[in-house]
């Protein structure tokens, strides 16, 4: 009796164990009405969370039964963020959904036509975010306006570059792989391919961000220039 007894707590911390959120890191990118809130890896576990106009609730993809066990997710991410950017965001909660509406992040909220979205991966999320999970090195974007776009820059290139000798650089949707001519990488433009092609008068570090009118901007890169 006392040997099973020993067996079956045994087996309920394994289960526990094995079922506890481990977490994970994602890169959070926010891409405000005109400028960047946030960019950059973050580390996040499913938990509650608290806004001023939805109250506390679990964002942890249980939400609706759309997992059976607790994980990270987009929002939870979001939440995380907030706390390392020292930014503040708003969402209301539909018990209808069992999930948060963001409605403001930093100090751009939404408005009658304009609205808050979210892509993983530069896709648009099936599900909300507190029910989307996300795994290691997932790209979490959340857009303002992002519904009136066509577009969602994706900037690539190197990480480093010589002065005076011209770099290529490449734009593209990153929902499509489609080639992005006409954005603006610093004063330089992208050509019909989407290549940007840049000559750095002067050293040091660079940081490139890709724009286009119709589009939400791209990823940072950081080139360092010797």
């Amino acid at each position: 009796m006392q040997i099973s007894f020993i067996f079956l707590i045994i087996s309920s911390i394994l289960t526990l164990t094995l079922c506890a959120d481990p977490g994970t890191t994602v890169n959070v990118r926010i891409e405000g009405k005109t400028n960047t809130i946030f960019e950059s890896n973050v580390f996040t576990r499913g938990h509650n969370v608290t806004t001023v106009s939805g109250g506390t609730h679990h964002c942890d993809g249980t939400n609706l039964n759309s997992h059976p066990t607790a994980g990270p997710t987009a929002t939870s991410a979001l939440d995380d963020a907030s706390k390392h950017g020292h930014f503040t965001w708003d969402g209301t909660f539909s018990t209808t959904y069992d999930d948060f509406f963001i409605t403001r992040i930093g100090s751009d909220a939404q408005t009658a036509t304009q609205f808050w979205g979210i892509l993983a991966n530069y896709n648009y999320t099936k599900t909300g975010g507190c029910q989307t999970r996300v795994q290691k090195n997932d790209q979490v974007l959340f857009a303002f306006d992002a519904f009136n776009k066509h577009f969602f820059l994706k900037l690539a290139g190197p990480s480093t570059a010589r002065h005076g000798i011209e770099t290529i650089f490449r734009v593209t949707d990153g929902s499509s792989g489609k080639p992005m001519s006409g954005a603006t990488v610093d004063k330089y433009v992208s050509d019909s391919d989407g290549n940007v092609k840049i000559t750095f008068a002067k050293g040091g570090w660079h940081t490139l961000k890709a724009e286009h009118n119709d589009s939400i901007r791209s990823n940072t890169i950081l080139v360092q220039v010797h």
